[in-house]
């Protein structure tokens, strides 16, 4: 007879584990100079910091989602998360810069396998209904809060005790979720007795890696460049053996027929565009504040703390409104107030100032950002088997982390063709609240008007809703 799971400590060690992940995104950004400094990297391969744990992170994530539905969530989240505390003490111990880089392609990929388990022992933990809400929107808040606070961490971290700790700070957070986990959560059952799909593991990996290394690279090799159009030419092949693998195989890593859900579906493509939008706007915001209002890293970190406290605003009102509602009616006017606030930050001007420029459309950005976090991620595992929570969860961290990759790069582009550094910055913030709009124009359309009622457990398919 299994453990029984205690939800409060599931809920602690997955939303512990997933601030971490989220903190890593950016907390070494602003060490990067001091890390230079420090192991003698060359300019040119300094951003290899930042894109490789993006690089891993990204390609194994459907992997990791597929190794937990089969191999047991618990035993995965555990595993990944020991492998993240030591990743980040080697990074933090590292004396070369390929020192350092491995160590961040292991965080990467221990992050790939934390992530996916831990979105699917909330689904599977909460039932459908007003608990998953509640739950999703606790690991929303954390979310957005280690993602906006990486920022002030880093800077913080970096000036007062050293570049290393950037790294180091995850070792006891790592103890911490661990603790938790260890205490709270179920034990799995048996191991399945099902393959894992070698094959289609294989093309998923190096088809979704090639991809955001081909959009990642574009800062020093243009769209139109050979070295960029080749890597995504190959990318497209190998996902498009992956498609034809999954087709045929009685075991496959990610059913397709997952797809013909349109909560799936709809929220997979909502959550692509919102994070396309969402990662260039803390980008283009951050150097705004920094080159244009010289602002200090420190300072442009402090400035992020009433972003986060939007946030958690934005995912109260969500969960609310949850408790009753469909996904739809947070993600409609969420990604609306969303594209309103990108549209004022459109307005920066070189005279502009923290309070009308950056505060102003912080507080309408982040508040509709946090009407969204918790309800897409409720839309993505809407109706699917609890044996395919983890796959679900996979998928739905791909997109995020796709759209966040291809959006900033795409968005970059968009900035350079700019008549002057703050009007790229304004031209890039004008297609971010356009992406927006798209975004609720998927939820309005896509994603069923009706309730779903929840599939029988022992489903082994996911049915196409109905409007």
């Amino acid at each position: 007879m299994y453990k029984k799971s205690r939800p409060g400590l599931v809920l602690a060690a997955v939303a512990v584990a997933q601030f971490m992940v989220a903190l890593d995104m950016a907390v070494v950004n602003v060490a990067l100079p001091a890390i230079r400094t420090s192991l003698g990297f060359d300019p040119v391969d300094l951003s290899w910091v930042v894109h490789m744990y993006a690089l891993t992170f990204g390609g194994f994530l459907l992997l990791g989602g597929r190794a937990g539905d089969l191999y047991g969530r618990r035993r995965l989240f555990l595993a990944g998360l020991v492998a993240f505390g030591l990743s980040s003490l080697l990074g933090g111990l590292a004396q070369a810069p390929w020192q350092l880089i491995a160590a961040r392609a292991l965080q990467g990929v221990a992050a790939a396998a934390v992530a996916p388990a831990a979105l699917a022992m909330l689904t599977t933990t909460f039932t459908e209904g007003p608990a998953r809400v509640r739950a999703l929107g606790v690991w929303s808040a954390v979310n957005a809060a280690g993602g906006a606070l990486g920022v002030l961490a880093g800077g913080l971290l970096t000036e007062y005790a050293g570049w290393r700790w950037v790294m180091l700070i995850n070792v006891p957070i790592v103890l911490g979720a661990l603790a938790l986990g260890v205490a709270g959560l179920p034990a799995d059952a048996p191991r399945s007795q099902e393959r894992l799909d070698v094959l289609g593991a294989a093309f998923a990996t190096a088809g979704t890696g090639l991809l955001v290394l081909g959009v990642v690279r574009t800062d020093q090799h243009g769209w139109g460049s050979a070295t960029t159009l080749g890597t995504l030419a190959v990318a497209a092949l190998l996902l498009a053996a992956f498609v034809l693998v999954e087709r045929r195989t009685k075991a496959p890593l990610v059913r397709l027929g997952l797809f013909r859900s349109r909560w799936v579906s709809g929220a997979n493509v909502f959550v692509f565009l919102a994070a396309a939008g969402q990662f260039a706007a803390f980008y283009f915001v951050s150097l705004y504040m920094q080159q244009v209002l010289g602002m200090s890293a420190a300072a442009t970190g402090a400035a992020f703390l009433p972003f986060s406290l939007g946030v958690i605003v934005g995912t109260i009102a969500a969960t609310r409104l949850g408790a009753t509602r469909s996904p739809r009616a947070s993600l409609i006017p969420g990604a609306l107030l969303a594209a309103v606030g990108m549209a004022w930050f459109s307005r920066i001007s070189p005279d502009g100032g923290f309070l009308t420029d950056v505060l102003g459309p912080s507080a309408v950005t982040s508040v509709g950002l946090g009407l969204c976090l918790a309800p897409v991620a409720a839309a993505a595992t809407t109706g699917v088997a609890p044996g395919e929570a983890g796959t679900a969860s996979g998928v739905l961290n791909s997109a995020r982390q796709l759209g966040g990759a291809i959006g900033l790069a795409s968005l970059a582009t968009v900035a350079a063709h700019g008549t002057g550094l703050n009007d790229g910055y304004a031209n890039a913030l004008v297609v971010a609240a356009g992406l927006y709009v798209v975004a609720a124009i998927v939820a309005a359309t896509v994603l069923p008007r009706t309730a779903h009622v929840p599939a029988e457990p022992a489903a082994d398919r996911v049915p196409a809703e109905t409007s």
